[in-house]
């Protein structure tokens, strides 16, 4: 090949590579919708869930949320939960405990959620339920 012939075929590539980009901005561009933050003492329906998020207390490292939670039998519904904070993404404590949240019931139940924040740094705390393509978002501090 001619080295013309390179050449116009690297700016063909360059310029479209360039629209490509240039395509994505403006799908992002349109992904603007904020997370809308459900406030608490509020029941509220996520995927086949219903739950309420009742507040939360932090004690020795160990942050306690308590929850009414049901409407679906689902042994491994609280896998759906975690806690972002300002530098990581914890899941339940999992281990059986008293009174601790083990799995989803049909029936709604009163239980906690357990999260050990004892390694994390500030103090942004963020419940977060993914069930399907439905999510819903707590603040917690």
């Amino acid at each position: 090949m001619k080295t013309r012939t390179l050449l116009l075929l690297s700016v063909g590539t360059a310029l479209m590579i360039l629209l490509a980009g240039g395509v994505l901005l403006f799908q992002l561009s349109g992904q603007d919708d904020p997370v809308e933050v459900t406030p608490l003492d509020v029941a509220t329906t996520v995927g086949d869930a219903e739950l309420t998020v009742a507040g939360s207390t932090e004690v020795d490292g160990v942050l306690r949320v308590d929850v009414e939670i049901g409407g679906i039998d689902d042994p491994d519904g609280i896998d759906n939960f975690e806690l972002v904070t300002g530098d990581q993404r914890l899941a339940p404590l999992q281990s059986p405990e008293a009174g601790r949240c083990v799995e989803v019931t049909e029936q709604p139940q009163q239980c906690t959620l357990d999260f050990d924040v004892s390694a994390t740094e500030g103090s942004s705390r963020v419940l977060v339920l993914r069930r399907g393509e439905d999510q819903a978002t707590w603040r917690l501090s």
